[in-house]
Protein backbone atom coordinates (compact mmCIF):
# COMPACT_ATOMS: atom_id res chain seq x y z
CA UNK A 1 0.00 0.00 0.00
CA UNK A 2 1.44 3.36 -1.01
CA UNK A 3 1.92 6.02 1.63
CA UNK A 4 0.76 9.58 1.08
CA UNK A 5 2.98 12.53 2.04
CA UNK A 6 1.47 12.93 5.51
CA UNK A 7 1.92 9.23 6.30
CA UNK A 8 5.55 9.40 5.16
CA UNK A 9 6.19 12.39 7.43
CA UNK A 10 4.72 10.50 10.38
CA UNK A 11 6.94 7.47 9.70
CA UNK A 12 10.06 9.63 9.37
CA UNK A 13 9.27 11.49 12.62
CA UNK A 14 8.63 8.26 14.51
CA UNK A 15 11.84 6.56 13.34
CA UNK A 16 13.84 9.77 13.93
CA UNK A 17 12.54 9.99 17.50
CA UNK A 18 13.69 6.44 18.25
CA UNK A 19 17.02 6.97 16.45
CA UNK A 20 17.71 10.04 18.59
CA UNK A 21 17.36 8.00 21.81
CA UNK A 22 18.88 4.67 20.66
CA UNK A 23 22.23 3.26 21.79
CA UNK A 24 22.93 1.19 18.66
CA UNK A 25 21.26 0.09 15.43
CA UNK A 26 21.25 -2.91 13.14
CA UNK A 27 19.94 -2.98 9.57
CA UNK A 28 19.18 -6.42 8.17
CA UNK A 29 17.77 -7.74 4.93
CA UNK A 30 14.58 -9.69 5.53
CA UNK A 31 13.91 -10.92 1.98
CA UNK A 32 12.37 -14.40 2.09
CA UNK A 33 10.99 -14.27 5.63
CA UNK A 34 7.32 -15.07 6.01
CA UNK A 35 4.80 -12.80 7.71
CA UNK A 36 4.64 -15.25 10.61
CA UNK A 37 8.42 -15.11 11.06
CA UNK A 38 8.44 -11.30 10.96
CA UNK A 39 5.61 -11.23 13.51
CA UNK A 40 7.63 -13.52 15.76
CA UNK A 41 10.67 -11.22 15.39
CA UNK A 42 8.57 -8.14 16.22
CA UNK A 43 7.13 -9.83 19.31
CA UNK A 44 10.60 -10.75 20.55
CA UNK A 45 11.79 -7.20 19.84
CA UNK A 46 9.01 -5.69 21.96
CA UNK A 47 9.87 -8.03 24.83
CA UNK A 48 13.58 -7.15 24.73
CA UNK A 49 13.32 -3.36 24.45
CA UNK A 50 14.22 -3.11 20.76
CA UNK A 51 12.41 -0.81 18.34
CA UNK A 52 12.02 -2.74 15.07
CA UNK A 53 10.66 -1.21 11.90
CA UNK A 54 10.50 -2.03 8.21
CA UNK A 55 10.96 1.31 6.45
CA UNK A 56 11.48 2.34 2.87
CA UNK A 57 15.12 3.24 2.33
CA UNK A 58 14.48 6.85 1.34
CA UNK A 59 12.40 7.39 4.48
CA UNK A 60 15.04 5.67 6.61
CA UNK A 61 17.75 7.95 5.19
CA UNK A 62 15.70 11.00 6.14
CA UNK A 63 14.90 9.62 9.58
CA UNK A 64 18.52 8.99 10.59
CA UNK A 65 19.77 12.30 9.17
CA UNK A 66 21.11 14.41 12.01
CA UNK A 67 21.47 11.49 14.43
CA UNK A 68 24.50 9.39 15.27
CA UNK A 69 23.15 6.77 12.84
CA UNK A 70 23.57 9.06 9.84
CA UNK A 71 26.62 6.94 9.01
CA UNK A 72 24.25 4.12 7.96
CA UNK A 73 22.62 6.05 5.10
CA UNK A 74 24.85 4.73 2.30
CA UNK A 75 24.06 1.12 3.26
CA UNK A 76 20.29 1.42 2.96
CA UNK A 77 19.86 -0.70 -0.16
CA UNK A 78 17.26 -3.41 -0.72
CA UNK A 79 14.48 -4.53 1.60
CA UNK A 80 15.77 -3.73 5.09
CA UNK A 81 14.43 -3.65 8.59
CA UNK A 82 16.03 -1.44 11.21
CA UNK A 83 16.41 -2.44 14.86
CA UNK A 84 17.30 0.22 17.44
CA UNK A 85 18.58 -0.75 20.92
CA UNK A 86 16.64 1.30 23.41
CA UNK A 87 17.63 -0.30 26.75
CA UNK A 88 21.23 -1.39 26.35
CA UNK A 89 23.66 -1.17 23.41
CA UNK A 90 23.74 -4.88 22.63
CA UNK A 91 20.03 -5.69 22.68
CA UNK A 92 19.39 -5.13 18.94
CA UNK A 93 22.50 -7.13 18.09
CA UNK A 94 21.41 -10.02 20.33
CA UNK A 95 17.89 -9.96 18.85
CA UNK A 96 19.05 -10.11 15.22
CA UNK A 97 21.87 -12.56 15.99
CA UNK A 98 19.61 -15.00 17.87
CA UNK A 99 16.86 -14.80 15.26
CA UNK A 100 19.32 -15.30 12.39
CA UNK A 101 20.55 -18.54 13.97
CA UNK A 102 17.24 -20.20 13.18
CA UNK A 103 16.26 -18.10 10.14
CA UNK A 104 19.06 -17.98 7.59
CA UNK A 105 17.15 -15.55 5.35
CA UNK A 106 17.71 -12.70 7.83
CA UNK A 107 21.06 -11.21 6.77
CA UNK A 108 22.73 -8.42 8.70
CA UNK A 109 23.94 -5.61 6.45
CA UNK A 110 24.89 -2.72 8.77
CA UNK A 111 25.78 -2.39 12.44
CA UNK A 112 26.09 1.10 13.95
CA UNK A 113 27.18 2.25 17.37
CA UNK A 114 28.77 5.43 18.60
CA UNK A 115 28.43 7.24 15.29
CA UNK A 116 30.38 4.54 13.43
CA UNK A 117 28.97 2.20 10.82
CA UNK A 118 30.31 -1.36 10.44
CA UNK A 119 29.56 -4.27 8.16
CA UNK A 120 27.29 -7.12 9.08
CA UNK A 121 30.27 -9.23 10.13
CA UNK A 122 30.58 -7.08 13.28
CA UNK A 123 27.18 -8.23 14.60
CA UNK A 124 28.69 -10.80 17.02
CA UNK A 125 30.78 -8.08 18.68
CA UNK A 126 27.68 -5.97 19.26
CA UNK A 127 25.63 -8.95 20.38
CA UNK A 128 28.27 -9.92 22.96
CA UNK A 129 28.26 -6.55 24.71
CA UNK A 130 27.18 -6.96 28.33
CA UNK A 131 23.74 -5.89 29.43
CA UNK A 132 23.42 -2.97 31.83
CA UNK A 133 23.20 -5.29 34.86
CA UNK A 134 26.18 -7.35 33.68
CA UNK A 135 28.20 -4.16 33.17
CA UNK A 136 27.36 -2.93 36.66
CA UNK A 137 28.33 -6.32 38.11
CA UNK A 138 31.67 -6.23 36.27
CA UNK A 139 32.33 -2.68 37.48
CA UNK A 140 31.45 -3.56 41.07
CA UNK A 141 33.77 -6.60 41.04
CA UNK A 142 36.63 -4.40 39.82
CA UNK A 143 35.88 -1.79 42.48
CA UNK A 144 35.59 -4.42 45.20
CA UNK A 145 38.85 -6.26 44.35
CA UNK A 146 41.33 -3.86 46.06
CA UNK A 147 39.31 -3.87 49.29
CA UNK A 148 39.14 -7.66 49.31
CA UNK A 149 42.89 -7.89 48.74
CA UNK A 150 43.54 -5.44 51.59
CA UNK A 151 41.33 -7.45 53.95
CA UNK A 152 43.11 -10.71 52.98
CA UNK A 153 46.48 -9.04 53.62
CA UNK A 154 45.37 -7.86 57.08
CA UNK A 155 44.02 -11.34 57.88
CA UNK A 156 47.32 -12.91 56.81
CA UNK A 157 49.23 -10.45 59.03
CA UNK A 158 46.96 -11.28 61.96
CA UNK A 159 47.52 -14.99 61.44
CA UNK A 160 51.29 -14.47 61.31
CA UNK A 161 51.19 -12.43 64.51
CA UNK A 162 49.22 -15.17 66.26
CA UNK A 163 51.75 -17.80 65.17
CA UNK A 164 54.61 -15.74 66.63
CA UNK A 165 52.86 -15.18 69.95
Amino acid sequence: MALNLDSKKVVVEEVAAYAAKAHSAVAAEYRGLTVTELTELRKTARETGVYLRVVKNTLARRAVAGTEFECMQDGFVGPLLIAFSMDDPGSAGRLISNFAKTHDKLITKIVAIGGQSYGGSELPRLANLPTRNQGIAMLMSVMKAPTEKFVRTLAALRDQMQEIA
